[in-house]
């Protein structure tokens, strides 16, 4: 059924245009699977344009139709989850993923050989949700036993994003460059196990791949190999969105700490072009004023803007006449920043690790 994975994004309009086929055909379906694959297909392309609440709705829909589908369901929860994260939303992101291996635990039975890959992707999904809350012993839980049943998708980046985060970069350098080799041009729906939905789908797996791999080569001191690939990224996120969206700001934020990484290692300066990619990202990604009280910035990927805003900071804090504005922005990042493995500065300190997830727009 090839309907549903239509690909109308790179204009405003053709997303118009492929939500409306979209609504006429789920009107059109009676069976709940295929119903399913319709609203599945359309809150990929509400979250593309940023309409997360809408495809969350969609994706709760497909709950309430109590679809057979194990690949179906468990593709659903996963982009649920995924969103919730982009959201901010980690609790609920962690319930859901406990109801998705609840889910398969129960069916396990009925599963047969598809249960290992599936479960897999469940308990990856979980992990995830425990790395983006700072518990890398409950993460690593989560991946102990699933290795041998990671595919290449979302499963296998969230691996490599936990060994990542731990030093293991040599692993976690051949899992990225695996799954940037190993996603296909075009992807195979016709195969349920690769339902994918929100910010869960094959382009952003490869956009976030190739945007980590970027950081560990910056991590590793690789500062030429690190720029090839985050520029790499950069392009790719162009091509897909345009220039204006604000994974764009997301992904500059990652090239502008490369090049602060870059400079204390090396010992040079490179202020001038840190502080234009800080903020040309802040204005992408729409960063509220600093006058505005941070708990009543209601803003999205604040993850993002607290460490673009924290980098930009210590640039003005050097210059006498303009430290007051640093001090200022220091003190809205830290206020904004909610990682809880890693305090603000920790997460700009060399000595530690931090990755920019560019699936969810959170930092880990």
């Amino acid at each position: 059924m090839p309907f549903p994975f239509l690909d109308p994004r790179n204009q405003m309009n053709h997303m118009d245009k492929g939500l409306l086929v979209l609504e006429q055909c789920e009107s059109n379906q009676h069976d709940g699977n295929s119903k399913g694959l319709v609203l599945l297909a359309m809150s990929t392309l509400l979250s593309e344009r940023g309409n997360f609440l809408e495809a969350i709705e969609k994706l709760n829909t497909i709950n309430d139709l109590k679809v057979s589908s194990f690949p179906l369901r468990v593709a659903t929860m996963e982009a649920l989850a995924g969103l919730h994260l982009e959201l901010g939303e980690d609790d609920t992101s962690s319930v859901i993923a406990d109801v998705c291996l609840n889910d398969l635990d129960a069916n396990k039975p009925e599963l047969n050989d598809g249960f290992g890959s599936l479960n897999a992707r469940a308990r990856a999904l979980k992990g995830l949700t425990e790395l983006v809350q700072g518990n890398t012993d409950s993460s690593q839980s989560c991946f102990t036993g699933a290795e041998d049943n990671l595919g290449i998708g979302n499963d296998a980046l969230s691996y490599a994003e936990f060994l990542h985060t731990t030093r293991d970069f040599k692993t976690a350098k051949k899992l990225y460059e695996n799954l940037i080799k190993g996603i296909p041009e075009n992807k195979d729906y016709s195969d349920p196990y690769n339902l994918a939905a929100g910010n869960m789908v094959w382009e952003d797996i490869l956009l976030a791949a190739t945007c980590a791999l970027g950081q560990l080569e910056s991590h590793m001191g690789n500062f030429g190999d690190a720029e090839e690939i985050l520029t790499r990224a950069l392009t790719m996120t162009e091509e897909r969105f345009g220039s204006h969206h604000p994974k764009i700001g997301i992904i500059l934020t990652c090239i502008a700490l490369m090049f602060r990484h870059k400079a204390t290692m090396e010992h040079s300066s490179s202020l001038m072009v840190q502080e234009g990619l800080y903020r040309r990202a802040l204005e992408l990604l729409k960063a509220p004023q600093l006058e505005t009280e941070v708990e009543q910035s209601k803003v999205y990927r604040k993850d993002i803007i607290a460490l673009a805003r924290g980098g930009y900071a210590e640039i003005l804090c050097v210059q006498q006449n303009r430290k007051a504005v640093g001090e200022q922005m220091k003190s809205w990042a830290e206020g904004a920043w909610n990682n809880r493995r890693l305090s603000l500065s920790e997460a700009l300190d060399l000595s530690k690790i931090t990755i920019i997830d560019a699936r969810i727009s959170r930092a880990l």
